[in-house]
């Protein structure tokens, strides 16, 4: 795991100095504190930069920038293949020999015996890649297929640079540091920013699943080479037809060597634990291969609510890991938001970014690679909203539009803590399914949606944090993103299966994975996702949606595998999520803060935002009428974001 950053001089006179492009390699090393590298073509006009931290061989046969053994490629390489000791073999039996044992030569070599373009697709893992053709002067970028891994790139006064975060391309003397307007709006909207968005003007994220091509003398060049739209479009066309047994035997075989591959280290090793389904799933199957007790890490909190670690505890017990759990403070939480502009590059308001960075910063005391539990709610239906919003549609398209409105209003009227009370009274008497954390919250989200004219547009009010982002940002203008596509309803007839479709394609990427990569990567931690090894994705997407989904439970047939290894009873509780009390410090501790960010006369002079709704939604979060909690975040979070950055 890396940071990699480079650019392509497109003009004769665009080319910098090795000193300003130390500045530029140097901005990542938070995510290679181990060994740096660089490396010129002054005559091609071309600059690789590497920031290492080593996890497959050790030596300075892993040092990067690396060339290949007929000299005509050089690569930078941000991740982990978990393929390589195959594509290894295969290429030594061509003839190809070996230096170290790395998997960046393998790839090296791959590009030698088939061609770059061609070897990207044989690769299984996470990574962001830059490869140089010497011969050809041809440079490819390619990222992997989910997401895991960043790439930003963006052209500038005849530069192409590109690199894992926006820190490095700031550093280029070339980088301007315009805000794009539009894509504000989307962050408004969704509380991150979608692909290929970034926060600047000219700056893009490359895409999941695809490469870029830069030939001389020709635009840069973007292709797929693997799509979840085909993917998807497969699996529903041909369904498998398996038995339930032979289900749960196919994906625990798919798991477990997704998980071995992913213990594949020669460093310190262990896994991220909170005891829901997905992380105690890849707990579970990383000891049952294991000779020694497995290091987990778990973060604590002292709020009711949100506190997960009593339950990865009874997990780590039954499985006999090496666990270890550190209980935070409010006071130590809320230090890590300062931080959080520096972590996140862009804006970013995902809250759960807190306690993640807290969790992978316990990691690394012990550790240098973790596994996680990340995509399991897309793939098995995890999210409450699958479970849900179906049921809530079917009563709203049936429900007349005076009763719809005056139920919203009738919840509205009363605060969530009030509704919390009501619930906690009721609690005891409801079945397990209906318990709910945060339910006066939830009830609140519930009646934004009972105004909507069909189930698209509930899903886009589910995943909406402004509802009129456009009317919040001066000059916005929201552009067109997945959501709107025309087409998603003949391509998936099915309501919760499209919801799945569009976290996989939007939310998972730009959110999950996001938070994770910045707070592993920003204390040199490795974060490994077996549920997200492709052969899973593509298999899961070939099986019925009753396999996720039965009798009211999501994650039905994930269920079922982690059961061979934990009892239920450790397992079925209410999802939490990973969150933490934003919404009381914001009237607290943290109110002083946010109120010197949302201050009035600020905002109408930054000339970004129209402060009138952001004032409201402050008043009546501080009244305790609404929880805005996640709006609010989403504006703070930018305006700390520019007072860093701008």
């Amino acid at each position: 795991m890396c940071g990699i950053t480079g650019f392509v001089s497109l003009h004769d006179n665009a080319f910098i100095s090795k000193e300003a492009f130390s500045g530029m390699i140097g901005s990542l090393t938070h995510r290679g504190p181990d060994d740096q590298g660089m490396w010129f073509d002054d005559k091609a006009g071309v600059a690789f930069g590497f920031r290492r931290l080593s996890i497959i061989d050790l030596s300075p046969n892993g040092h990067q920038p690396m060339h290949s053994g007929d000299g005509r490629y050089v690569i930078i390489f941000n991740g982990e293949i978990y393929n390589y000791l195959e594509l290894r073999k295969e290429l030594e039996q061509l003839g190809h020999s070996f230096r170290g044992s790395s998997d960046t030569e393998v790839i090296l070599e791959g590009c030698s015996a088939w061609g770059a373009e061609s070897t990207i697709p044989r690769l299984w893992g996470m990574f962001a890649i830059a490869i140089w053709d010497r011969n050809d002067r041809v440079l490819l970028l390619a990222r992997d297929r989910l997401g895991k891994k960043p790439l930003y790139y963006g052209q500038m006064d005849g530069v192409l640079m590109f690199g894992s975060e926006l820190k490095a391309l700031r550093a280029h003397p070339a980088f301007r540091s315009e805000i794009d307007h539009e894509a504000l709006t989307l962050y408004l909207r969704h509380g991150y920013i979608p692909a290929p968005y970034s926060i600047y003007q000219n700056i893009r994220k490359l895409p999941q699943g695809f490469i870029a091509i830069l030939r001389s003398d020709q635009p840069l060049k973007l292709q797929p080479y693997w799509e979840a739209r085909q993917v998807i479009e497969s699996g529903l066309r041909d369904p498998l037809r398996i038995a339930d047994s032979e289900a749960v035997e196919e994906l625990e075989t798919l798991l477990r060597d997704a998980v071995a591959r992913r213990m594949i280290a020669d460093v310190p090793l262990g896994a991220l634990l909170s005891g829901g389904v997905d992380s105690s799933a890849v707990v579970a199957l990383m000891q049952a291969q294991s000779s020694r007790a497995v290091k987990t890490f778990t973060v604590g909190f002292y709020e009711d609510g949100y506190n997960e670690a009593k339950s990865a505890k009874e997990v780590a017990s039954h499985l006999g890991t090496d666990h270890t759990e550190l209980y935070v403070t409010p006071k130590e939480t809320q230090a890590v938001i300062p931080r959080l502009p520096y972590l996140y590059d862009e804006p970013f308001a995902d809250s759960s970014q807190i306690p993640t960075f807290l969790v992978c910063e316990l990691t690394r005391r012990h550790v240098t690679v973790g596994l996680s539990g990340d995509g399991g709610d897309e793939l098995f239906g995890g999210y409450n909203r699958y479970l849900w919003a179906e049921g809530i549609w079917r009563w709203l398209r049936y429900a007349p539009a005076p009763v719809r409105r005056l139920t919203a209003s009738v919840i509205q009227s009363v605060s969530p803590s009030k509704w919390d009370t009501v619930y906690g009274v009721l609690e005891p008497i409801l079945p397990a399914r209906l318990r709910q954390r945060l339910p006066g919250d939830k009830l609140h989200k519930l009646s934004e949606w009972l105004t909507v004219l069909n189930e698209d547009e509930l899903y886009h009010r589910v995943v909406s944090q402004w509802k009129n982002p456009e009317q919040m940002v001066i000059g916005g203008n929201e552009p067109a993103t997945l959501l709107g596509d025309p087409t998603l309803r003949e391509f998936i007839p099915d309501f919760t299966e499209r919801m799945m479709y569009l976290d996989l394609m939007t939310y998972l990427p730009d959110d999950i994975l996001v938070k994770v990569d910045r707070a592993s990567m920003g204390v040199s931690l490795e974060a490994r996702n077996p549920l997200l090894d492709h052969r899973v994705v593509e298999w899961v997407w070939r099986l019925p949606l009753s396999f996720k989904r039965r009798k009211g439970q999501s994650k039905w047939l994930l269920r079922q595998v982690l059961y061979r290894l934990v009892p239920p009873r450790l397992i079925e509780r209410p999802k939490m999520g990973f969150g933490v009390p934003i919404d009381s410090w914001l009237r607290g501790p943290l109110r002083e803060w946010a109120e010197n960010l949302l201050d009035e006369t600020r905002l109408r002079k930054e000339g970004f935002l129209r402060p009138e709704p952001i004032r409201k939604a402050w008043t009546e979060h501080l009244t305790g009428h609404r929880n805005e909690q996640y709006r609010l975040w989403v504006i703070l979070m930018f305006q700390a974001w520019k007072e860093v950055w701008s």
